[in-house]
């Protein structure tokens, strides 16, 4: 009887050959002496561990293999969010959760490495997350809870700024900063809505009571100008009537005139016969 070789006996070939290919690539890949920076980023290159002083920038950058090694460090804005408790001045309790936007200083990348860590991520959890909820902390205890409410612009510059000042101590730079809600106590919240339902009914109070006084106005005003206009038409009607009773004595003088004139007239002129009948 025939004997096939068995397949079995060629594995151990492929797999070793598989093993030393990946370790050729691995080698070359170790041995590459060239290291590209994209934009948006900046190198920190470490020989033997040691990171030197100098920032490089995007391009084609030679270093040597197995002694060198190009850490690629990301300068784009970045997104963070985070919430925490605070107090406020009046000692209610505060929930806030802010969103922020920061950076790397591209010309401060080597100080981040060495102090923080190689990525943003580690930035954010070392540095800004606590940076922040200090920021915010300090910040509001020095409002009320009803100012933080209705003087939330300034107290939203106020921690932006204080975290700003932190952040920069460590090579990072804030972008924007933005408060995205307040929570207080449901007692506490429960007193806003309704003191600032009293004030809305307040505010409409006064302005139906303005409405009611321009109103008055306008009537005692209408008033007037028709008791002016009714003066006037009757001042017109008594000048018209004195002028008709006048014309009207006139006309009953000449109707009950006979067609004679007076003989005679006095005064210092002397008295003169009229003879009618010439």
């Amino acid at each position: 009887m025939a004997d096939f070789p068995s397949s079995s006996s060629g594995a151990p070939k492929l797999i070793k050959a598989i093993a030393i290919g990946v370790a050729a690539l691995i080698g070359l890949s170790a041995l590459n002496p060239i290291t590209v920076i994209s934009a948006g980023e900046r190198g920190v290159k470490a020989t033997f561990g040691k990171t030197d002083d100098m920032v490089y920038g995007p391009g084609i950058h030679f270093k040597v293999p197995m002694a060198q090694t190009m850490h690629l460090m990301d300068v784009r804005i970045q997104k963070g969010e985070g919430e925490g408790d605070a107090a406020s001045r009046d000692l209610q309790s505060v929930h806030t959760r802010i969103a922020i936007n920061y950076h790397l200083d591209p010309v401060r990348v080597v100080d981040v490495f060495r102090n923080i860590g190689p990525s943003t991520e580690m930035a954010a959890d070392r540095i800004i997350i606590p940076a922040a909820q200090e920021a915010v902390k300090a910040i509001t205890a020095k409002f009320t809870a009803e100012e933080l409410i209705t003087r939330r612009t300034e107290v939203r510059d106020a921690i932006s700024a204080l975290l700003r000042e932190k952040m920069q101590r460590h090579g990072l730079l804030l972008d924007e900063f933005a408060i995205v809600n307040f929570a207080f106590s449901r007692s506490f919240a429960e007193a806003i809505e309704a003191k600032v339902k009293a004030e809305q009914e307040k505010l409409k109070a006064e302005r139906d009571l303005q409405r009611i006084e321009v109103e008055a106005k306008q009537k005692v005003a209408s008033a007037r100008a028709e008791a002016d206009a009714l003066a006037l038409q009757r001042q017109q009607i008594t000048t018209d009537l004195l002028a008709l009773r006048r014309i009207e004595n006139e006309r009953d003088a000449i109707r009950k005139w006979d067609g004679k004139l007076p003989s005679v007239t006095g005064g210092s002129v002397p008295f003169i016969n009229v003879d009618t009948k010439r």
